[in-house]
């Protein structure tokens, strides 16, 4: 009996292995069949003076649901995947202001968006593409302004996900939304809590194009400061390029340092003006950079900057730039400038309008980046194509502000715009119809330097406090000032603390098909019966059909068998 009894417990062993092999298998079936992998880019989460905006989770684990779900259906554990091309605005900021349950938002952006995409900017879809960059710019100022307290994702569209976004579509329009018991896509994350970002720093790069002094002359020579702000600001810090707010802007300083520094190599065509190139973080945040910069300056220093011009957004216009100033448009000095722009204006085909704006000296708010050069009482002007003031953490390099939209040949126009006002002011040509930096010339500007750095900018995300202090755009930069100017020096300063940071800014999303609960039960029987049949069968055909019955009869008691 001792070897019968060991054989018959070996075979329920073994079946009952296969029995727990078939569980796990079933089990298995929800998280094993991938559908897709993609990357995909969290909304911004930061704090103002320790009020939370942006979305405040970055872990997703729920099943996919679209526009297409039935009206009242809980969405609390549904991820609703929307393509900006058929967004409703009025939904998501129903959603959002009345803080409606979700799951989670993930928001499908079109290729052009992409900082990859290599399409001509100038295709046939130019009236879309506006128009999705308005609906793109509604939202995005709507999310960052907003305390969201589940995750929110972005994405670009692609034929992977657009085919579960169809299988999505089309379960939600028959009144079968994805659950357990239904089946369907599940979105997920694998992400931990978000964490402070300590003490964030900001980088300011500046170098010198000195000017010529005669022998014996004591005095100090005036400077002009041409000066740039170089980070962005958006819903998703990862996708924040900026190529217009305000890579332009860089571009257009690098050419210009390019183009003076040819002259000033040059003893005989170097002027009695120091040139100041500063290239400022925290932009932003009310020009936090241009401000610690400025402060680090000495008096002296600061006294002889006879103006400053500042550059941003100017990499997208047609017939027309701003200067945009502090002091009121009767100044000598503001009049002068205005003056020398408008005459070269005129003559490069484009016209040049002024926008004076007062400053409030008590208000923090700093609208434009020559404000923290009024404020200490240097003359100083912006030079955009924005009519108005943009508000706090608007036009700052977000989600719109792609290659897409850039117009290579509005940036030469603001570089020779730039360029022969600051030399006919130098050189002492002021209303002269000189062509200082002619297309014919050495002088030339030149538009695949231009490019170049525009396509650099253009996949370099850059929101300061994600940047480290030896990060390779940074060192670039420096490089390149280093290449053009003398004297480069890197100011490192920490971030005005009002505003607070959070890492995770990137994730991989996987999206698994899952199966019915319905469906997983269904194989677990049939498996089963299968396993039952078939170790029936080889017990029947081994050892008998009485040893197959004796297998599942109760054994008799203890007392039983004592007795």
């Amino acid at each position: 009996m001792g070897p019968r009894k060991a054989g018959e417990r070996e075979m329920l062993e073994s079946v009952y292995s296969m029995i727990a092999l078939v569980f796990v298998l079933v089990a298995c079936v929800e998280l094993c069949d991938a559908a897709t992998v993609v990357d995909v880019y969290r909304l911004i989460q930061y704090d103002i003076s320790g009020v939370p905006f942006g979305s405040r989770l970055a872990a997703l684990n729920h099943h996919a649901g679209s526009l297409h779900s039935a009206p009242g259906a809980d969405l609390s554990r549904t991820v609703l995947i929307i393509p900006v091309r058929d967004l409703d605005i009025s939904f998501v900021k129903e959603y959002i202001t009345q803080r409606q349950p979700l799951g989670g938002l993930l928001f499908l952006l079109p290729r052009m968006f992409s900082f990859e995409n290599r399409d001509d900017t100038k295709s046939s879809h130019v009236n879309q593409g506006e128009l999705l960059k308005t609906v793109v710019a509604e939202l995005e100022q709507l999310l960052i302004h907003a305390k969201i307290p589940y995750p929110v994702y972005f994405a670009f569209e692609d034929d992977d996900i657009d085919a579960v976004l169809a299988d999505v579509k089309r379960n939600d329009a028959i009144g079968q939304p994805a659950t357990a018991t239904t089946g369907g896509f599940k979105l997920v994350v694998s992400a931990s809590e978000p964490k402070k970002l300590a003490s964030p720093t900001i980088t300011n790069i500046q170098g010198w194009l000195p000017g010529l002094k005669t022998d014996g002359d004591a005095s100090q020579l005036p400077t002009i400061a041409i000066v740039a702000s170089y980070d962005t600001f958006g819903a998703a810090p990862a996708l924040s390029v900026g190529s217009d707010s305000n890579g332009s802007g860089i571009v257009a300083l690098l050419e210009i340092a390019r183009l003076f520094s040819i002259l000033y190599s040059n003893p005989k065509t170097r002027g009695r003006y120091n040139l100041l190139f500063g290239l400022t973080s925290g932009g932003p945040y009310n020009y936090n950079g241009t401000q610690k910069w400025l402060r680090s300056f000495d008096q002296r220093l600061r006294e002889s900057i006879d103006y400053a011009i500042c550059l941003n957004s100017i990499g997208s216009w047609d017939n027309e730039l701003w200067i945009h100033v502090s002091k009121p448009p009767e100044n000598t000095y503001i009049k002068q400038i205005f003056e020398g722009f408008s005459n070269v204006a005129e003559e490069l085909g484009f016209g040049v309008g002024l926008k004076h704006k007062k400053i409030n000296i008590s208000n923090p708010r700093v609208a434009w980046e020559h404000e923290q050069f009024s404020r200490l009482r240097v003359t100083a002007a912006t030079l955009s194509e924005l009519f108005t003031a943009p508000e706090l953490l608007e036009r700052t390099g977000g989600l719109v502000d792609s290659r897409h939209f850039v117009n290579e040949t509005a940036i030469v126009k603001s570089v020779k715009l730039v360029a022969e006002s600051l030399a006919r002011h130098i050189y002492g040509h002021q209303g002269k119809n000189i062509q200082i930096f002619a297309d014919d010339s050495g002088l030339a500007v030149n538009p695949s330097y231009i490019r170049s750095w525009l396509d650099l900018l253009s996949r370099t995300p850059r929101v300061a406090p994600f940047l480290s202090k030896n990060d390779p755009f940074i060192m670039a930069l420096k490089k390149e000032l280093e290449d053009h100017t003398n004297e480069v020096n890197v100011q490192h300063e920490v971030l005005d603390g009002m505003f607070t940071f959070y890492d995770l800014t990137k994730a991989r999303l996987n999206i698994y098909q899952v199966a019915s609960v319905t469906f997983d039960l269904l194989l677990l029987l049939v498996l089963g019966s299968y396993l039952i049949v078939l170790f029936s069968f080889l017990v029947i055909t081994t050892r008998g059909l009485d040893d197959l019955i004796s297998l599942f009869r109760r054994p008799p008691s203890r007392k039983v068998k004592t007795a």
